[in-house]
């Protein structure tokens, strides 16, 4: 009796959501052996890193150390005080974004200037930008709840905003940034309530921006044509998505093992960054990039539960975190994965978690920590209303 009457005891709920943790952790875990794998050959061919296989295994191990450490700091943090900072913080991003315009200051790789030089290290603004327009919008979106529906009080403050925002950052230019943040934005202010008609012109604007800024490129036109027939030029502007493909290809289910990649051998550029999941297909197949695709989902759907779970406990600014950071992450896999898949067009996006990039990993960390600081809290609330 006494067994059985234990067993029917309720169990505490837990402080957090464990299957969020573990599927970032699991990602964050199959990234580090992946960038090995897919950096190998680069590292021993290039002088800049003296030669060693690991160099950017240690260097990739690092960032993600940082990161764990930066998001273990952001989860100690109440979101009051996320929320009072959010308005500087963006302020903050706006002005790295422009010190890296600057001469001397910014650095250059591959015609785009992007990188702040610090020493030992370079940081990607626009990384962490990703994160403080997350705070910003839900900030924005809860202070000006009752004019949502204006135009002039609810609608153009934030388009003058991120109109500015866009402009920093295509000069530089990272057009792909851009879009995400973009996107975070817009999604932001449609879970927040705007109003659909605002919402809609919002949408049509954007749209015929991005139109105009690809018909006026270019080299953004090349990517496009090239993006719908990388065969046609297949040793130019075709280059790195035929060869994607054909690490798809060589993939088939299972994959070719881990390490055998051949593409890997200098043939796919930036296979262990852009196109990591590239490597992932003819390294583990279908078998791996689906595993890859069903985390990412899980931890999307994950952070829309908790987002819900705010807004039932009427946390308002927490909710849109929460839902800004599943949008953020989502959004920025998908067109990873289209990219490397070749149903979008070329662009400078990592996968969240697993390719490698310092800023993108440290600002992907405390983006999941403040996520769990969001649940932790939100689970908090509820166990007090209902003593």
């Amino acid at each position: 009796m006494r067994l059985y009457a234990e067993s029917q005891l309720v169990r505490p709920n837990p402080e957090y959501d464990a299957s969020l943790l573990w599927s970032a952790l699991l990602l964050a875990g199959m990234g580090l052996v992946m960038v090995y794998s897919a950096s190998i050959a680069t590292a021993e061919a290039s002088r800049a890193t003296g030669h060693q296989a690991h160099y950017y295994l240690v260097r990739h191990a690092l960032s993600l150390a940082a990161g764990l450490m930066a998001g273990a700091v952001a989860f100690q943090i109440p979101l009051k005080l996320w929320q009072r900072s959010a308005p500087y913080l963006f302020l903050l991003g706006l002005g790295l974004l422009l010190l890296v315009l600057l001469p001397g200051v910014g650095r250059e790789v591959n015609g785009s200037r992007r990188w702040l030089a610090v020493p030992f290290f370079s940081v990607q603004p626009s990384e962490f930008m990703k994160l403080f327009v997350v705070l910003y919008a839900a900030d924005y979106t809860v202070r000006r709840a009752r004019h949502l529906g204006s135009l002039a009080r609810g609608f153009l403050p934030m388009f003058a905003v991120m109109l500015a925002t866009g402009a920093l950052l295509l000069a530089q230019p990272d057009f792909g940034a851009f879009a995400v943040i973009s996107i975070i934005a817009m999604a932001v202010l449609f879970l927040g309530g705007v109003s659909t008609r605002l919402f809609a012109g919002l949408v049509v604007l954007l749209s015929a921006g991005f139109l105009l800024l690809i018909w006026s490129s270019p080299y953004r036109m090349q990517r496009i044509v090239g993006f719908m027939d990388p065969w046609s030029d297949p040793f130019g502007k075709g280059y790195q998505l035929s060869h994607a493909l054909i690490a798809f290809g060589r993939g088939e289910w299972f994959g070719v093992g881990l390490g055998a990649s051949v593409e890997k051998l200098l043939y796919l550029p930036e296979a262990h960054t852009d196109f990591l999941l590239a490597v992932i297909a003819e390294e583990l197949g279908f078998v791996g990039v689906a595993s890859v695709i069903v985390l990412f989902v899980w931890l999307t759907l994950r952070a829309f539960a908790v987002g819900r779970a705010a807004a039932l406990e009427e946390q308002p600014f927490a909710a849109l975190v929460a839902q800004g950071i599943g949008v953020w992450l989502a959004t920025q896999a998908l067109i990873n994965l289209g990219v490397n898949m070749g149903v979008l067009p070329t662009k400078g996006l990592t996968l969240p978690l697993m390719s490698y990039g310092g800023s993108s990993l440290v600002a992907t960390c405390v983006a999941l920590a403040l996520l769990l600081r969001v649940d932790w809290e939100v689970r908090r609330i509820a166990r007090a209303s209902r003593a």
